[in-house]
């Protein structure tokens, strides 16, 4: 191994830019990656999320930055203020990992909905990958999409989240096509089911959504949609897969020599992969039926 491949396995200060890390996934994530030698702009919507986060690192390598990725005044706002902080060693990384998730029956789901969602899942990547761009260049860095095990598969009551995580599947592979001749590398990341306070937000999401909806179309969905909901949670609750777990996959994605394209980061997200790729659309409807029987 070269000194160069050492250093880039080991972070060594390169500075790394993570939306959405104020809780959940991204928080575990930039603390991780803050550990193992990252100099961490961990994005954030509220200055308060950000003094938290601070108060939860063990060095100074950890850095908050408000970064909203559905405002595009503070995403030019977040780079150049990174920018001007790596100085001359440049930006090595973004990690787009902020996101939403809304379930529920999507016959129920106000067309706003579905826009505030891709708003933040796909518009806001891509405009946060277009921020920073310039700045990886320069690096030869690299840009880490998260996207879910739901990438591959649509499950029921949760046809707008994997309308987000198909767009920005395809939006990631095509980017990687594109940035490739150009030295800056993109990999996605794929978790599973883990628990995380996501959970509980996906309960407010649905019962948001069926009040947007007269009570007679709420009632024809509402009994399959608790019971749907019950099973996301148990799952989630008894998953062995581990913030730390995806904390590592990034960490791989940011420093290995030669990344995977994609990272698939438990169990159930590798099992969706081989199902989606193996079985025939009626048969995996088949699997999925037990979901909506009413």
């Amino acid at each position: 191994m070269t000194t160069h491949q050492a250093a880039r396995r080991s972070g060594a200060g390169r500075t790394v830019v993570i939306t959405g890390a104020s809780s959940g996934l991204g928080q575990h994530c930039a603390l991780h990656l803050e550990r193992h030698g990252f100099r961490v702009f961990a994005g954030v919507r509220r200055a308060e999320d950000g003094e938290r986060l601070r108060k939860e690192s063990t060095s100074s390598r950890l850095q908050p930055v408000l970064l909203d990725v559905t405002d595009e005044n503070s995403v030019r706002d977040a780079a150049a203020t990174v920018a001007k902080e790596a100085g001359a060693q440049g930006i090595w990384a973004v990690v787009n990992n902020a996101g939403t998730c809304v379930s529920a029956p999507l016959e129920c789901v106000p067309p706003d909905q579905m826009r505030d969602e891709l708003n933040t899942n796909v518009v806001g990547p891509l405009a946060v990958a277009q921020a920073f761009l310039p700045h990886l260049r320069r690096t030869r860095g690299r840009i880490v999409n998260v996207t879910s095990g739901l990438g591959g598969i649509a499950s029921p009551y949760l046809g707008v989240y994997a309308t987000g995580q198909f767009a920005k599947e395809g939006m990631t592979d095509a980017l990687r096509r594109e940035l490739r001749p150009l030295g800056v590398t993109v990999c996605l990341i794929q978790p599973g089911a883990i628990n995380t306070p996501i959970w509980s937000k996906v309960r407010e999401t649905g019962n948001e959504a069926f009040g947007h909806v007269p009570g007679p179309l709420a009632d024809l969905y509402r009994p399959a949609f608790e019971r749907f909901l019950q099973a996301n949670e148990a799952r989630a609750q008894a998953s062995r897969t581990r913030p730390e777990d995806f904390a590592r996959g990034v960490r791989h994605a940011l420093t290995a020599t030669r990344p995977k394209t994609r990272y698939r980061i438990g169990p159930d997200a590798q099992a969706a992969a081989v199902l989606s790729r193996l079985l025939p659309d009626r048969a995996l409807d088949r699997c999925l039926s037990a979901l909506t029987k009413r």
